[in-house]
């Protein structure tokens, strides 16, 4: 599709958002909820071409106070109720962390650096997930979590943005101008690195499963000292596999080290999982800042939300809603 120009009329402030990620998306929907004229443009041929599609689409904001600063934690804790009156499929079922039983120790120290979950055993394990039952000891359960299918997530946005009255245009070159607009939101990830001089890229990846043999009802992170994975459910016994955030830079294909770690990972919470289907591999940069902290940056009349790590679900809406306190003239 080929760019369109600005708007023209209407009361409220035109706004380009550049990437059609969940930065972008999550932006664009909040802009336009307070009255904004929103255009997207995506310099892929869809939304969520970069790295918000490979996403495990997990809302944990406890779960990730293991490694983030808390304010991953204190900044996201509204996030599950923003996706779920925003789109269909939000889960809150919680997130179920354990390990083998070689690593236990690994649940005690997950445990420590967090808060706001049970310790249960065996039978609560196996009340949880009935396919888990005799096969771990020990874990911890999240009850305030939740998680929603990522790709499923930026589909209902792009359709609530369009019913605002926004429009987004995908094939956008990268250089393409932005004049006529009030304000342009850059949400483009790792494509903006040359504008954003102390940005990294850091890599993930993940495999998509079926597996029709096992039944999980919430995300499962399985702890390992050197590569912890979490199994995220998504519909028709598809499982969504992802690794830890590697400091990489490399964005090339999956290495057969990593594939047989994280298949092995699976196979160890379950073995019918050696039975399941590869469906996808992906791999992508995911754009971070010195401290991993997403942030909201101002230029004049353009705003930059980047720096997403590994938080961009649980964090977009809180940076879109600064966003837009800009443009509205209340930050």
């Amino acid at each position: 599709m080929a760019a369109q120009t600005a708007f023209s009329g209407g009361a409220g402030p035109s706004v380009l958002v550049r990437g059609a990620g969940v930065s972008g998306l999550t932006a664009a929907v909040t802009l336009a909820e307070r009255g904004a004229r929103v255009h997207v443009h995506e310099s892929g041929p869809r939304i969520g071409s970069g790295a918000s599609w490979q996403a495990g689409g997990m809302l944990a904001p406890w779960c990730e106070a293991e490694s983030a600063p808390k304010d991953v934690t204190e900044q996201s804790l509204a996030s599950l109720d923003w996706w779920d009156a925003h789109v269909p499929g939000v889960i809150r079922n919680g997130t179920l962390v354990l390990a083998p039983a070689r690593d236990v120790g690994e649940v005690a120290r997950f445990g420590r650096r967090t808060s706001h979950f049970s310790t249960i055993g065996e039978a609560e394990v196996a009340e949880l997930e009935p396919d888990l039952a005799d096969r771990f000891s020990r874990a911890l359960f999240f009850a305030g979590e939740g998680h929603v299918d990522p790709r499923d997530a930026l589909r209902a946005l792009a359709t609530r943005l369009v019913g605002l009255g926004g429009q987004i245009t995908c094939d956008v070159p990268v250089n393409a101008g932005t004049a006529g607009y009030d304000w342009v939101v850059d949400c483009t990830g790792i494509a903006a690195r040359d504008q954003m001089a102390d940005m990294r890229g850091v890599r993930g990846e993940m495999l998509l499963l079926r597996c029709p043999d096992v039944t999980l009802h919430r995300p499962v992170r399985m702890l390992h000292p050197r590569i912890p994975i979490y199994i995220v459910p998504r519909a028709d016994h598809v499982y969504m596999v992802g690794a830890t955030m590697i400091e990489s830079e490399n964005a090339g294909p999956m290495t057969l080290r990593s594939m047989v770690e994280m298949l092995g990972a699976v196979y160890a919470l379950h073995p019918a999982f050696g039975e399941a289907e590869i469906l996808e591999t992906g791999t992508g940069l995911r754009p971070s800042y010195p401290d991993n902290m997403p942030a909201v940056r101002r230029d004049g009349r353009h705003i930059h939300i980047n720096g997403m790590y590994r938080h961009g679900f649980l964090l977009s809406p809180v940076r879109a809603a600064d966003a837009a306190d800009i443009v509205f003239g209340n930050a």
